[in-house]
């Protein structure tokens, strides 16, 4: 039996991705790119800190490996790159990437300041590539289906909102003394602020109050470290909203979101692991997350496979057509958005009084 040819127009051309950053976070996105993300290939990796981006590469079957990002930028092929180096660099490698007329998928925060997030959006506003920042919970599946529930109205008028972020720990925090001022709002509770947000679409946050304190390491507490928070939040709408978080929940990764509104509520999140429970003599018990890449596995990889899928309909002139039916890539707007609302909470610990958040950029 002769072979049958295949019209290679049928196969797609896949995506080309260059990942900047290959330390834990990106180093799962680069797993995930080149394992478990359809249409799509890690084409280059770059890394100041060379090695762990040569082993990294070695591991993934990668050839291109550098430790300067421009490189990438300068690589006719690669189509898009995904930054995942320290937050203090991600506006500027926007802008750059945005120039060298990549498509950028960025992780959180977008920026530390609206000022250089602003022209780093700009940047890509001018450039026409796409842009996507790595808010992962709108991907796991139980936050979409509550999203689903709450876009056809199943709750009704939102009136109180809640999302919580509580990682696993043992009572301490290593290299607390190392972790950056602010992390708490900037990386962590960014996440729920984005939560909220996008629960309650159409509104705007419009004021944080935020307390904060050192519960888990409290000698660190004069150094400036945070590893206990809430936050309320006022939106434009009237609905209050509580975030909050903690560096240390002994029982495993606990990430939870809650709308209660005039028709009823909607809950997503869970702490177990499975729905599996044990019932013995010594209680009930049931296996818990203790790695974001455990609890958001497929969140993760659907994320960057929305990226990937953006990015291949732009290739034909377009924009890709949502198909779930609500809103789902969070973008520039939403980064900006998010960023506002934790540097307002910086303010408000500082002030210790209710903080304005910061409105929409000026065009």
């Amino acid at each position: 039996m002769a072979y049958i040819t295949q019209n290679p127009t049928a196969v797609p051309v896949p995506v080309r991705i260059g990942l900047i950053g290959s330390g834990w976070m990106g180093a799962f996105h680069a797993d995930s790119v080149a394992r478990r993300v359809p249409g799509a290939v890690l084409a280059a990796i770059a890394d100041p800190n060379i090695e762990s981006a040569r082993s990294l590469a070695l591991e993934l079957g990668t050839t291109k490996v550098t430790a300067s990002a421009d490189d990438i930028f300068a690589d006719p092929e690669v189509d898009a790159v995904i930054i995942a180096s320290p937050a203090r660099f991600h506006s500027a490698l926007i802008t750059q990437a945005a120039a060298a007329g990549k498509h950028v998928f960025c992780e959180k925060p977008g920026g530390q300041g609206l000022a250089e997030l602003d022209a780093a959006l700009t940047a890509v506003d001018a450039a026409g590539v796409h842009f996507q920042i790595g808010f992962n919970r709108r991907y796991a599946e139980d936050f979409q289906a509550a999203k689903k529930d709450l876009a056809a109205g199943i709750a009704g008028t939102p009136q109180l909102l809640r999302s919580l972020t509580r990682d696993p720990g043992n009572g301490s925090i290593p290299h607390a003394a190392r972790v950056p001022a602010w992390t708490i709002f900037l990386e962590t509770l960014i996440h729920d602020f984005d939560t909220l947000n996008w629960f309650n679409e159409g509104a705007e946050p419009v004021e944080v109050y935020a307390v904060a304190d050192a519960l888990v390491e409290p000698s660190l507490r004069d150094q400036g470290f945070l590893d206990t928070a809430v936050v309320t939040i006022r939106y434009s709408n009237g609905a209050l909203a509580v975030a909050e978080a903690n560096f240390s929940a002994l029982y495993g990764y606990d990430i939870r979101g809650e709308v209660f509104g005039s028709k009823g509520m909607v809950q997503a999140g869970r702490a177990t692991e499975t729905a599996a429970r044990r019932y013995t003599a010594e209680g009930l018990s049931a296996d818990t997350p203790r790695l974001n890449v455990e609890l958001f596995r497929q969140a993760y990889t659907d994320e960057l496979a929305d990226f990937a899928g953006a990015v291949r309909a732009r290739r034909g002139g377009g924009v890709p057509s949502p198909s779930s039916g609500f809103t789902l890539t969070p973008g520039a707007a939403d980064a900006r958005r998010a960023l506002a609302m934790a540097l307002a909470c910086i303010e408000s610990v500082k002030s210790g009084a209710p903080v304005a958040v910061a409105g929409k950029a000026a065009v």
